[in-house]
C-alpha cells in the first residue's frame, strides 16, 4: 500500500497537470505529443504524467518569460454537471480545433477566473446553484471591457421560460440541450476564425 500512495504521489492526470501549470488540458496533450512533456498510457488508455516531468517544464517556463499563442482561442465553460463537463471536455478534443478548454463549476468562480484571465469564448449553462447562468452574461454584458467576448447560453429551458427571465440578451447566441455538437463546433470555428482574422 506504501508502494501504491508513493506511486500515485509521483504521476498526475493530463487534468491535474493543467491545473498546476495553469494551462488547458487541450495544451497539456500538445505539450505531450510534441514530446515536450514526458507521458506515458494505462492499460486503459488514460494518460499518467511524471509529476517531475511537469515541475520541469512549469520551472523552465518561470525562468523564461511566456509568449502567449495567438492563434489559441480561451474557451471557457460554465457548468454544474460534471457529466456535461465530460461530454464537453471529449468533443473539443475530437474537434482539435486551436483552443484552450478551461471549466468552472458556477457563475461565482467563472467571475473569478474571467478577472484572472479574459477568455475569447463563454460557454454558460443557465440552470446552476449560487450565481446561474443568466446573471453571469448580464454581469459580463453589462462591463465594457468585455464587450468582445463570445458569449453563448445553452440550457434545456423552454422557450417560455427563458422569455419570462427577460429572453436572451442581444448579441448572444442560444443552444439548446441536449446540445447539437455540430452546430456548437460550427459556432466555436467561426469564433476561432473571427480571432484569427483580428490578430492579423
Amino acid at each position: 500500500m506504501k508502494h501504491l500512495e508513493t506511486l500515485s504521489d509521483e504521476v498526475c492526470t493530463t487534468q491535474k497537470a493543467a491545473e498546476m501549470l495553469r494551462i488547458s488540458v487541450t495544451s497539456v496533450q500538445q505539450l505531450v505529443e510534441k514530446g515536450v512533456i514526458d507521458a506515458w498510457k494505462t492499460k486503459g488508455g488514460h494518460r499518467r504524467i511524471p509529476l517531475a516531468a511537469v515541475l520541469a517544464y512549469k520551472a523552465s517556463q518561470t525562468e523564461m518569460p511566456s509568449v502567449p499563442v495567438a492563434d489559441e482561442a480561451r474557451v471557457l465553460v460554465v457548468e454544474d454537471n460534471a457529466m456535461q463537463r465530460v461530454a464537453y471536455q471529449r468533443q473539443f478534443e475530437a474537434w482539435q480545433l486551436p483552443v484552450g478548454l478551461q471549466f468552472c463549476e458556477n457563475g461565482y468562480l467563472a467571475l473569478l477566473e474571467i478577472a484572472r484571465r479574459k477568455p475569447d469564448i463563454l460557454l454558460a449553462d443557465i440552470m446552476m446553484d449560487g450565481m446561474d447562468g443568466y446573471e453571469l452574461v448580464k454581469t459580463i454584458l453589462a462591463d465594457p471591457e468585455l464587450g468582445a467576448m463570445q458569449v453563448a447560453i445553452l440550457s434545456a429551458l423552454p422557450e417560455a421560460a427563458l422569455q419570462a427571465r427577460g429572453g436572451i440578451p442581444k448579441g448572444v447566441v442560444f443552444f439548446s440541450k441536449p446540445v447539437n455538437f455540430d452546430e456548437l463546433r460550427g459556432y466555436i470555428k467561426a469564433c476561432c476564425a473571427r480571432l484569427q482574422r483580428q490578430h492579423q
